[in-house]
């Protein structure tokens, strides 16, 4: 394919699709098993004619990864609130397809001891297979984000020392089990989750003599990354009796390998006080639920996670106002999740965002094999993909986590473009697609019709018709193609798939 598309042509192409953004440097179970399971690409898809992106296509992309084939109906006949609080009890979804397919990377559910069994890059590629599969594949949608949004917020880096025996039960124990639930109790899971207590080297931390230091690596992201924010109002002394709290939690090498354990022996059981609230001697094991608590509690821990939820959602500039409201939900009900999230779910100021972020580069290759339903075991070739965009998951070094802004992937969009076009041309190894039976369902069923009706996949990948310039877009490409060959059809989607009208969300 990309023999006959020039890089000029492309360029030229993409610029009249606006897609001049600035530059910096296995079998197909789609027949078999998927259409039993209802996964597959239905026999027809509903297309919409509005020029402003349809609220389903919208809800679907944001609170998800983008629609499935079929998906925005669903949501119409369902009701757009009745979808988001069906997403909000993940439990209840049935994902039989998506457990057939993720079962197959075994480590992901062992305990660490046995993970120590594997090689590091079996478990590297087991893990990071598992969490694109879920992105892809699962119905709960909205789980699966903030998956991926708290994977951020409490990064672990699996290069470093033991994490990568010890992240898949983090990610199972911890993220997963708590996604939706308390953010008090995903707190303290990860102050206490092995990942961690290796990542920000928690295991080190013990009791100092009467003028030593604890290590305050985790005490201080706490504070500053996990719960107040670095403007939170905590100060030096606060990471200090923080991390006095944290003492003696250490990784068993023995029988239990790769589990917590307290060890009072290396405990400062002293009194502290961390912002403003005492912590009485004696309290053991239990000072780190005090700390957490208190954490939890202050007001700046409400505002922080608020904003960073309203920029997952709505956008990298936060308004304000919903910011307020969202942090309202969170003091009001013990920092549940849910109420913060049918707060920016149900809000204007979500509904009014439509188009506006830039997918990273993650979610936009999830979102490419959704679009297109795509058959995939998310390969190494995928995974390389997502690689040469610097959004391999669970591989960011600092703890701070991947960037929100769109600034930092900018430079990622030839890749993009590579992957959409290896993608559409069935080039990638294990990421199957068939655009034939997805055109068909869409109601193009011959290139003809393709020719006379381009418009119609843009609609279909965008959630809306294409504007005036666009339009002459593909008039233009059209009137130099000769559409008697399935290659201009392929080539055409992956231009669409690398427009900014499917790049933003």
């Amino acid at each position: 394919m990309t023999s006959e598309l020039s890089r000029r042509e492309f360029l030229a192409i993409s610029g009249l699709l606006g897609c001049a953004l600035p530059l910096a440097g296995c079998s197909n179970l789609n027949g078999f098993v998927a259409s039993r399971l209802g996964g597959g690409i239905p026999e027809s898809v509903a297309v919409t004619n509005g020029r402003d992106i349809d609220p389903a296509f919208h809800l679907i992309s944001r609170a998800g990864f983008g629609p499935w084939p079929g998906d925005v109906e669903r949501i119409k006949k369902k009701g757009e609130k009745a979808w988001i609080e069906e997403q909000l009890e993940p439990e209840k979804i049935d994902d039989g397809l998506c457990d057939f397919r993720a079962k197959r990377f075994e480590s992901v559910f062992l305990d660490p001891g046995t993970c120590y069994e594997f090689k590091r890059e079996a478990l590297r590629k087991d893990l990071c297979r598992y969490h694109l599969m879920r992105s892809v594949y699962s119905k709960r949608q909205l789980l699966e984000s903030m998956v991926e949004f708290l994977s951020d917020h409490f990064n672990i880096y699996i290069e470093k020392g033991d994490c990568i025996y010890l992240k898949a039960t983090d990610d199972r124990s911890v993220i997963r089990k708590n996604a939706l639930g308390r953010f008090r109790d995903l707190v303290l899971a990860s102050a206490t989750s092995p990942a961690m207590l290796v990542y920000l080297d928690g295991k080190e931390n013990k009791k100092e003599g009467p003028h030593g230091i604890p290590n305050e690596n985790y005490a201080r992201e706490l504070l500053e990354l996990h719960t107040l924010g670095v403007d939170g109002g905590y100060t030096q002394k606060d990471v200090y009796e923080a991390a006095r709290c944290l003492t003696g939690w250490r990784l068993d090498s023995g029988s239990k390998r790769g589990t917590a354990y307290f060890d009072p022996n290396l405990h400062d059981d002293g009194e502290k006080n961390v912002l403003g609230k005492k912590i009485p001697a004696g309290g053991g094991a239990k000072d780190v639920e005090a700390l957490v608590e208190i954490a939890c509690n202050h007001p700046s821990t409400a505002k922080y996670i608020a904003k960073k939820l309203v920029a997952h959602f709505v956008s990298e500039e936060p308004p304000q106002s919903l910011v307020n409201r969202v942090a309202k939900r969170f003091s009001e009900n013990g920092g549940q999740i849910k109420p913060m999230l049918r707060e920016i779910l149900y809000s204007k100021e979500f509904k009014e965002s439509a188009g506006s972020k830039m997918k990273r580069p993650f979610q936009y290759v999830v979102s490419c094999l959704r679009a297109t339903g795509a058959d995939t075991m998310a390969g190494d070739e995928v995974l390389e993909y997502l690689t040469r965009m610097g959004h391999g998951p669970f591989q960011y070094p600092t703890p701070d986590g991947y960037p929100m802004e769109a600034n930092p992937w900018l430079g990622t969009l030839l890749w993009r473009w590579n992957f959409a076009f290896a993608l559409c041309s069935n080039t990638i190894e294990k990421a199957n697609v068939s655009l034939d039976t997805l055109c068909s369902a869409i109601g193009l069923e011959d290139l003809e019709n393709i020719k006379k009706t381009p418009e119609v996949l843009f609609a279909y990948m965008a959630g809306r018709r294409p504007n005036q310039e666009e339009s002459k877009a593909f008039k233009d490409y059209v009137s130099r193609r000769d559409f008697k060959d399935e290659k201009v059809r392929d080539e055409l989607i992956g231009l669409i798939l690398s427009s900014p009208a499917f790049q933003k969300v």
